[in-house]
């Protein structure tokens, strides 16, 4: 296994990466949460699931503002788009990688659901959306309209959370798990480890169902 810490100089940033690299031929784009990063629990083991499945990784270094949210939805993703196109293209200019899988929790699922699920480069992508942000009327129509085999999975204490949504997106090819009395981390309640504990162990064998099954 090989891990290398690149950077991209676009005109208006210098965009940071990692890529962990096992020689494999589908490689799993990970895009973090504001605030939770690729050390948190969902990164930490959905990164050993990859891994442990050979498959390769990259994880985008972004950050940004407090204010980011507060900007249109379109702005939003075309500021985080414009760090995470240049690492996706690096990525695959060499056609080494035959399969990809996109990964994102909460403001990563922005770029995932508004720009990489309707791209037709993408179509066979499998996707996984952990606690997407589907109060935005967008994100939530283009999951509903997409066609791609994932997982997506929210907890029914996040405030994104709305059961009539999630009633409509059984009609998707997404695997829909709702994790009961979890919040927006995915956590039970607020200190409760041991169950907290017990939902992320779920979490990772869903998301191991959905990468090994083709």
């Amino acid at each position: 296994m090989k891990v290398s810490k690149k950077e991209i100089q676009t005109s208006n940033n210098m965009i940071h990466y990692t890529h962990i690299e096992t020689g494999s031929s589908t490689i799993c784009f990970m895009f973090s949460g504001s605030g939770y990063n690729y050390d948190k629990p969902l990164f930490y083991y959905a990164t050993m699931t990859m891994l442990q499945n050979n498959m390769d990784i990259i994880h985008v270094h972004y950050a940004y503002g407090n204010d980011l949210l507060k900007k249109p939805l379109t702005e939003i993703t075309e500021i985080m788009m414009a760090d995470i196109q240049p690492v996706i293209s690096d990525a695959l200019k060499n056609n080494q990688y035959t399969e990809t899988i996109f990964l994102g929790k909460s403001l990563g699922t922005i770029p995932i659901a508004n720009n990489l699920m309707k791209r037709e480069e993408f179509l066979t992508s499998k996707m996984v959306l952990l606690t997407p942000l589907l109060k935005y009327d967008a994100i939530f129509d283009s999951i509903l309209n997409s066609q791609h085999q994932g997982l997506l999975i929210i907890g029914d204490k996040d405030h994104h959370y709305n059961p009539i949504q999630i009633s409509q997106l059984t009609k998707t090819n997404l695997e829909l798990d709702v994790v009961q009395n979890a919040n927006h981390s995915l956590d039970i309640d607020t200190f409760d480890a041991s169950h907290s504990i017990t939902a992320l162990s779920k979490v990772i064998e869903k998301l191991q169902e959905t990468i090994c099954c083709k």
